[in-house]
């Protein structure tokens, strides 16, 4: 039983390594790309993550890890941080590859703007309570700068292979808080849940897969710039 965070980890990043090699999209190309990008969010994130666990946001039941902690998570939420987004970048890659009409492109800006004040409504009635402030908070400042400050042009992709990956994340995430693994307090989010996974997750999972899918494609572009 303690493995089994380790190994909900480990299913989650097995098949996007091993496919990576597949020749048509040959994501094991674009590595060196993809793990600047995962550091630099893991550590942003982690840093949150650290302060939720010290504030009682949520919790690790012990049941379940192996009991490795550094500056008190568990080694597999750290792993969590690298897994996770290393399979939805993969998706994204193949999505950009297989599906060469841009199906989201007259909606991702509307998309984009819905979410900025979807986010401000909720911190506005949510202030006062940790995981919606933090998450809302995050996501509307990512998205402002993303739309007006950088104007990426991947937006309409990236909400495709959001879409795509909310199947793997209703899996894993499903698995974390109904067996449970990560056990979350209710005082602190709220209190909304999706079967057992509570509504502000799938917006602190935007929020980290579209830092990484823009770091990403900035380290790319920079290294064919180079080039």
């Amino acid at each position: 039983m303690e493995f089994s965070y380790l190994l909900i980890n480990f299913l989650t990043i097995f098949f996007p390594i091993v496919l990576s090699f597949d020749k048509r999209v040959a994501f094991f190309k674009s590595w060196a790309y993809v793990f600047p990008g995962l550091l630099i969010t893991g550590l942003l994130f982690l840093f949150w993550d650290y302060l939720f666990t010290i504030y009682g946001v949520w919790s690790f039941n012990p049941e379940y890890i192996i009991g490795f902690h550094i500056l008190d998570l568990p080694i597999e939420e750290i792993l969590f941080f690298i897994t996770v987004p290393f399979a939805c970048i993969f998706v994204y890659e193949c999505l950009n590859y297989y599906v060469k009409p841009d199906l989201l492109k007259r909606f991702s800006s509307p998309i984009s703007y819905f979410l900025i004040a979807f986010s401000i409504l909720m911190l506005v009635l949510f202030y006062d309570r940790v995981y919606p402030l933090i998450t809302f908070g995050l996501l509307a400042v990512v998205l402002i700068i993303t739309e007006f400050v950088v104007k990426s042009t991947i937006m309409s992709r990236f909400y495709l292979a959001y879409l795509v990956s909310l199947i793997p994340f209703y899996l894993v995430n499903g698995l974390l808080t109904s067996i449970p693994i990560v056990m979350y307090n209710n005082a602190e989010n709220m209190a909304f849940r999706v079967g057992t996974i509570p509504f502000e997750d799938h917006f602190y999972s935007l929020s980290m897969l579209l830092i990484n899918i823009l770091l990403f494609e900035y380290f790319r572009k920079r290294a064919r710039v180079a080039k």
